[in-house]
């Protein structure tokens, strides 16, 4: 059957049928730079020691109060204000979800800058929520008056700042993330998914607010495929969101392998410095390589403008390099890439595709 029955049909949604679902590229056989992952893995004794722990867990069980150290041990490592509590997602994809159903009233509305990270959009729109873009500059900073003028205007419920952004990699100008905050009639999550590649971080200046939420996730930490994301804001607010939350979101291999890993977290802070350094020297080789153009990035990836997206897109992954076209996701990125910093081998192998395929 490769259609759905009609009777069936007019069961879903008129929006949900005219949408595309989120699409991930086949990586097979392919250096992986398309998707902003640690391209390191646990060093072999680590891979015993948590295979140990694992096994040893009672799955037949639900997941039971040990989710609990898990918030507590990412409330110190992320040293999170006194006042404040974290939830968990199983991914920041599903507290942005959370958000969106938990805001769902009559009028609401979602906003952030474009381009940006493809969630916010989404949620709203599943939700039934509006949800308002207001692009970025063609240097890819806020634009201040347009971002001004559309909280005052349009009053939104959530404002998404992402600290550094996606595709861009870049941080906002903090003065213009002070005078949003400042004109914000609802939340503002300030969303810090590479925190771990960041020179600077917002939770030293939450406490001041009360409409302020900061988001992060594990997966850009190391652990893509574990699926952790938290959320921390002030205990009062985060006990309303956290109502709208699944029981047992977060499986018991999922918070073991979290824990584990920061128990560990010299062993991936050690990482994220090798993928900085690595940052640096690929931004240097970019700089100076003909027809591309970069920008400085706060992220594990960089974004490049190239004479022909598309074709070079095609000829790097004929060359079994895969990264992310995003010149057809908004205006702005017309003809660039996404590269993900990948280990020292991978970006030399990276960089030799580019140069021939552009």
């Amino acid at each position: 059957m490769n259609d759905v029955a009609p009777a069936l049909k007019k069961l879903i949604r008129q929006d949900v049928q005219s949408m595309h679902a989120y699409a991930i590229q086949d990586s097979a056989g392919m250096i992986k730079l398309d998707a902003m992952e640690n391209p390191h893995r646990l060093p072999p004794a680590l891979q015993a020691h948590l295979g140990q722990r694992l096994g040893a867990l009672a799955l037949n069980r639900y997941p039971d109060g040990r989710v609990n150290d898990l918030r507590q041990a990412l409330a110190g490592y992320a040293q999170m204000p006194e006042g404040f509590d974290l939830m968990l997602g199983n991914g920041s994809d599903e507290l942005i979800s959370l958000l969106a159903m938990a805001c769902d009233v009559p009028g609401a509305s979602i906003l952030a800058p474009l381009p940006g990270f493809v969630m916010y959009a989404m949620s709203a729109q599943l939700q039934g929520l509006k949800f308002i873009g207001v692009p970025l500059t063609p240097d890819f900073e806020l634009d201040e008056a347009a971002m001004l003028a559309a909280i005052a205007e349009l009053q939104p419920s959530i404002i998404y700042i992402a600290y550094p952004n996606n595709p861009t990699a870049n941080l906002w100008d903090d003065a213009v993330i002070e005078k949003i905050i400042a004109a914000a009639p609802g939340l503002v999550v300030i969303d810090e998914a590479y925190q771990p590649f960041s020179s600077k971080s917002y939770i030293d200046r939450i406490g001041r607010h009360s409409h302020v939420l900061l988001m992060r996730t594990l997966s850009k930490f190391g652990l893509a495929g574990v699926r952790i994301g938290y959320m921390m804001g002030p205990k009062a607010l985060i006990a309303e969101i956290d109502k709208v939350r699944p029981p047992y979101n977060i499986s018991v291999l999922n918070y073991e392998c979290a824990l584990f890993a920061l128990e560990h977290a010299d062993v991936f802070a050690a990482q994220a410095q090798e993928i900085r350094a690595q940052r640096a020297i690929l931004f240097e080789a970019l700089q100076v390589m003909a027809g591309v153009r970069t920008w400085k990035s706060d992220a594990n990836m960089i974004l490049v403008r190239v004479p022909d997206a598309q074709k070079t897109f095609e000829s790097m992954r004929a060359r079994k390099v895969l990264v992310k076209n995003v010149s057809k996701m908004h205006p702005l990125l017309a003809n660039c890439l996404r590269l993900t910093v990948g280990t020292a081998d991978d970006n030399v192998r990276m960089l030799a595709a580019l140069k021939e395929s552009l």
